[in-house]
């Protein structure tokens, strides 16, 4: 079984749950390192919890930074459920990977709109290379409710629309792969956003310095 192929199994285990119009008690933040994945639709910005999912967030700034991400797409897109990518190129040949992780997913983080999780097998600790951002609430694949669960490890900060533009594309069948974008959704790169500059508030500006102009922060 790949790594896609449980995520669709649970999703098709039980109806969608209603979302609360409110939660009781806020998400943390992701406190972590920004990755930017810019994809053929458009740029994703994550947050990553390395406070909550230490492994999970090691591993994939690993994969990041050995440019694995690049040039693989958006295999598995499902309405009302989830985007997964990471692992396959446009031929749905799936890249080599390193040797799987600990699942992570009793964390406290929950399988909520916008955040990212890893894939994995029927094998709680079989996580590689591959992840999901959930497009709803999907918390019956939260820890305790879904069995082993499956680790959140990070959160969409900008580009959910991005997202949502993905998870809407036309899909069909490719040998034995479902939900397959009809028109590969690329990641272009995937890369560690770059820290602002921060310079102390009241500090003097340089001699001859302008008003700064303001521009998005990128990576």
């Amino acid at each position: 079984m790949s790594p896609a192929a449980i995520v669709l199994l649970v999703a098709q285990a039980a109806p969608p749950s209603p979302t609360p119009a409110s939660s009781a008690t806020p998400r943390p933040a992701p406190s972590g390192p920004v990755v930017v994945l810019d994809t053929t639709l458009g740029r994703i910005r994550i947050g990553l919890h390395k406070d909550k999912a230490p492994i999970s967030v090691d591993n994939f700034l690993k994969y990041v930074r050995s440019g694995h991400y690049d040039g693989t797409i958006f295999h598995r897109v499902i309405p009302g459920f989830m985007v997964q990518g990471g692992g396959m190129e446009p031929n749905m040949e799936e890249r080599p990977t390193r040797p799987p992780i600990r699942n992570e997913a009793r964390n406290g983080l929950r399988n909520s709109r916008g955040t990212l999780a890893m894939a994995r097998t029927n094998d709680p600790n079989s996580a590689t290379a591959q992840f999901f951002i959930s497009v709803k609430d999907n918390h019956r694949l939260d820890f305790g409710i879904g069995g082993a669960g499956y680790a959140v490890f990070g959160e969409v900060l900008e580009g959910m629309d991005v997202v949502d533009r993905i998870v809407a594309v036309p899909t069909t069948d490719k040998g034995q792969h479902s939900n397959v974008p009809v028109t590969p959704v690329l990641i272009k790169t995937a890369r560690e956003a770059r820290p602002a500059a921060a310079r102390p508030a009241g500090s003097p500006k340089p001699a001859g310095s302008k008003a700064p102009t303001p521009k998005p922060t990128g990576p």
